[in-house]
């Protein structure tokens, strides 16, 4: 059962007659308890409750029915009750049919209200029903504030300086402002004395920013000097501490400044940096030196919600529970030690690195788990865990691969930046911490295309050293006085990131042979994105390794799906986590519109605990589906003919004119006022935005025999000697059709009549909308047809079970269904359909069509439109859902999960070896 149908079932509870016996039961049925458990609560064999009226389920709720008006008495009582205690469950409840009170013992959150509100607090029982609320971090929009300034800044130095726009300086200027996105950094993070450098600038740069050059040239090279050797410097320079770790190790050129760059600057030092994420700090590099970028700045740059999104399920949320199963075991300090070791022994690596966000993130979460730990230890050992108690995060355990050079530059700075403030923390709370300076080494950023690099060489298998033995005999074993290296099979990697994703049309030549290098020879179809999979893959086969990556939805849609997921499925992987697809979304000034998800794989078979995550929830499942529901992965595969008995469905004409034989409505009808010849010439013309929005076009359509005849008309003639001079310059089949430019290039017409099918259709709608048009109408290439159907087709096409297929099986483009004749109308599920079976169908489709006619002249993007539907029409489509619901399993379904559920076991029956071959032949 769905979120929605819970919250309606709640509401249909509250409106009957309460009758406290039967409440607790019903309230269970609806949140999915099983049915055995119901009985076995009811006859009392499971009923742990102390008075006899009580329910209680062990772990999950405890139910009292309370007097009238003492419900909050009532539910003190039973917290303090010995069975409350002993059997922990989750809720405690409360009623008396009039107010109602709860308690979450997990998160210690009471709650009180009306009886007959009960259903608007669904969702505080959702856990009952197996669905955790998932609470997202939220962001920090200082972010975008500094990077506005920083891009002003950068566009008033290449203003300032012309020499600086070619490409060759590129790099100087990417250089440039990474040491001062450091230095503002570093001032406002401890690292640097308080406004040493917004100090400096101001009072040494000259008040027009003369002297701002060589004063920046001159801080930028002491920075790379140690101390003792810095000679009779002025004393303002001098007090820039030695940072070394390779950020200063290169002199470089440094830009001329105006007072008004000097001014961007100052302003840009004067934020408070330490409200900005190190995580976004080479993201607005990126932005900020490629103006183009700035635009698509929603799309490179991955927001802290987002990484989160990745490295909870992944790792986080498994290390906060290592710790909360720790904390009161009377062998907590032993645990929490080996807690500390497991976190020490993990590395992350991100072969898609950009500027580092993910790595910066998951180095930073690390870092304050591990000090909540040393916090605990110091609790529970008397204030002894002292600083000296050093981290054993390591920079040196985050690797990554970025493409770009300032990018992967920028990572490893990022980085730095990330464990100065993560000491500036483990200071405040332990008194001491590393000094800043001088610089150590950072992570393994490695600069080169991921897609054609060997993994292993950036990020190799990890090792530890151990004393090696001598082997006597089968009784006897020594340690010799050596040692060796050996795999660490205690370490853990994650591989995470969010990789480009674009589609196969979109791609650059180097791009196609980047999908060669990484495998997908065979899978051309599959975006971009998946090479990064296929690599992952490869890269974990042998190991623990686990992997998640942001990515397009598109690879859980359509055909990708049997392409892509069973690849890897194939290779002993399956699915740990995956979240419904959602629109990208950060603190960018320009959001990008990209539908996408993101899946954690791992090696198979496993006994971990696997998460769905969908409309703010988190659902814990057996298995997850390649479509990214519950269930075993079942790959729908493109079939060539329908595998369900149903007529043929094949793509509408396409005329590759020029859109010279197609007309608007206006075009048509000055044509036939001028020349009432000409109308046996022309036809309706309907593709899918047509049939929905009510648009009227019409086509020339000329059979060959009277071609001879349509040329006298002047109109037409010179339509067809425009379409012939444009096919002579098109494509190769466009030239091909050149000869014969009164007819369309493609043509799967029928002089009958057909069922419309839009290729595309807003995922908003509850039904999809299909409907019949005559042999006058030709259907384009923006639709599907079946010609001269039975009309019960109409009503099957039209149901809430082709819809949820649809959903699944075909692809989308944006938030909308993209149809496929392959891999959804062909595929498409059926049970066996008796003659009285469709003759009720048929009927049921054509009360649909009546319920249309009843509102003539709206369009069919009125009647599907949520919001405006018509009652009559919702109700002939539920007429139909209610006859084929019940050819299915003898009833109506109680959800769309349970429809695709049986849909999917349905699909599988049919498709065995024989039955696939035959539709693939």
């Amino acid at each position: 059962m769905n979120i929605a149908e819970i919250e309606m079932q709640l509401a249909d509870l509250v409106k009957q007659s309460f009758d406290s016996n039967e409440f607790p039961f019903k309230f269970l049925e609806i949140y999915n308890a099983p049915k055995a458990t119901l009985t076995k609560l009811r006859s009392g064999t499971q009923n742990k409750g102390q008075l006899q009226s009580d329910v209680l389920w062990s772990r999950k709720l405890y139910f009292r029915c309370a007097p009238e008006g003492q419900v909050t008495a009532t539910l003190d009582a039973l917290r303090e009750t010995k069975a409350a205690k002993s059997q922990k469950p989750r809720f405690l409840l409360v009623t008396d049919g009039r107010e109602v009170a709860a308690y979450d013992t997990k998160i210690d959150d009471p709650q009180h209200f009306d009886f007959d509100k009960l259903n608007d607090r669904f969702d505080f029982f959702l856990p009952l029903a197996g669905i955790e609320k998932y609470e997202a971090v939220a962001e920090n929009p200082a972010d975008i504030k500094a990077a506005g300034r920083l891009a002003k800044l950068h566009d008033e130095i290449e203003r300032h300086n012309p020499d600086w726009l070619v490409p060759e300086k590129r790099h100087p200027l990417n250089q440039f402002l990474t040491r001062i996105l450091f230095c503002m950094f570093a001032e406002d993070t401890g690292s640097f004395p308080q406004d040493l450098f917004v100090r400096t600038i101001s009072d040494f740069g000259g008040a027009d920013g003369e002297h701002l050059q060589s004063l920046l040239k001159q801080l930028f090279d002491v920075m790379n000097v140690p101390d003792d050797r810095r000679g009779d410097l002025p004393a303002h320079i001098r007090a820039f501490p030695y940072v070394n770790g390779g950020l200063f190790a290169d002199s470089t050129e440094v830009p001329v400044f105006n007072r008004r760059a000097k001014r961007m600057l100052v302003e840009a030092a004067q934020l408070d940096w330490r409200e900005i994420n190190p995580d976004i700090f080479g993201s607005m590099i990126q932005a900020v030196v490629d103006t183009e970028m700035r635009g698509d700045l929603g799309m490179h740059y991955t927001s802290v919600p987002n990484i989160m999104k990745v490295l909870q399920p992944l790792f986080l949320m498994s290390l906060e529970e290592e710790f909360e199963r720790a904390r009161g075991h009377r062998e907590e300090r032993s645990l929490l030690q080996k807690l500390l070791t497991r976190i020490s022994k993990i590395r992350v690596f991100d072969p898609a690195c950009g500027s580092g966000n993910f790595l910066i993130i998951a180095y930073r979460e690390l870092r304050k788990l591990e000090m909540r730990i040393f916090q605990r230890l110091d609790e529970i050992g008397g204030g002894q865990t002292t600083w000296r108690e050093q981290s054993g995060v390591k920079l040196s355990s985050f690797y990554g691969i970025e493409l770009a050079d300032f990018a992967a530059e920028t990572t490893k700075l990022s980085l730095w930046i990330a464990e100065y403030q993560m000491n500036q923390r483990f200071k405040s709370l332990f008194g001491e911490a590393p000094k800043s300076f001088p610089l150590r080494d950072g992570g393994h950023i490695v600069c080169g295309n991921a897609l054609r690099l060997d993994w292993l060489q950036v990020c190799p298998r990890p090792m530890k050293t151990v004393q090696k033995e001598k082997i006597f005999d089968l009784a006897r074993v020594e340690k010799v006085h050596a040692t060796e290296q050996v795999p660490d099979d205690e370490a853990e990697t994650y591989v995470v990131g969010n990789p480009p994703y674009l589609g196969g049309k979109k791609l650059t030549p180097d791009q196609v042979n980047d999908m060669l290098a990484a495998g997908l020879s065979n899978m051309r179809q599959v975006d971009y994105v998946g090479c990064w999979f296929v690599k992952a893959v490869n890269y974990t086969i042998g190991s623990p390794t686990q992997f998640a990556f942001v990515a397009t939805s598109s690879i859980c849609q359509g055909e990708q799906v049997h392409l892509l997921w069973r690849y890897i499925f194939d290779r002993g992987h399956e699915i740990g986590f995956a979240y419904e697809p959602f629109k990208w979304s950060n603190n960018a000034a320009n959001n990008a519109g990209v539908y996408c998800t993101i899946i954690g794989v791992r090696r198979s078979p496993d006994n971990l605990t696997k998460r769905l995550f969908a409309s703010g929830y988190e659902k814990k499942v057996k298995s997850i589906s390649p479509y990214l529901i519950e269930g075993a992965p079942i790959f729908v595969v493109p079939a060539r003919k329908p595998i369900n008995g149903l007529p043929e469905m094949c793509m509408g004409s396409n005329p590759v004119d020029g859109k010279h034989l197609v007309l608007s409505r206006s075009e048509f009808d000055r044509a036939v006022a001028a020349d009432p010849g000409v109308e046996r010439f022309l036809k309706r013309y309907m593709g899918g935005n047509d049939f929905i929005d009510g648009q009227q076009r019409y086509c020339i359509w000329i059979r060959d025999e009277e071609i001879e005849d349509a040329l006298k008309h002047g109109f037409l003639a010179a339509r067809i000697d425009a379409c012939q001079k444009y096919r002579l310059t098109a494509g190769r089949d466009a030239k091909k059709a050149a000869n014969r430019p009164h007819r369309f290039c493609y043509s799967t017409h029928e002089a009958a009549p057909a069922i419309i099918c839009p290729n595309t259709s807003s995922s908003n709608r509850l039904f999809l909308p299909v409907g019949f048009v005559d042999d006058g109408v030709v259907i384009n290439k923006e639709a599907f047809s079946i010609y001269d159907p039975p009309p019960f087709i109409l009503g099957l096409m039209s149901s809430t079970m082709h819809r949820v297929w649809l959903a699944a099986a075909g692809g989308r483009i944006g938030d909308g269904f993209r149809y496929s004749v392959k891999l959804v109308y062909n595929n498409f599920p059926l049970p066996e359909l008796s003659n009285a079976d469709e003759q009720a169908l048929e009927e049921a489709s054509w009360q649909i069509i009546a319920a249309r006619e009843a509102h003539a002249g709206k369009t069919i993007a009125w009647l599907y439109d949520p919001d405006t539907m018509p009652n009559n029409l919702h109700e002939a489509h539920r007429a139909v859902d209610e006859i084929i619901e019940r050819l299915y399993i003898g009833r109506t379904f109680k959800s769309d999960s349970e429809r695709l559920e049986h849909l999917f076991k349905l699909y599988a029956e049919m498709t065995t070896e024989k039955q696939r071959e035959v539709a693939l032949a």
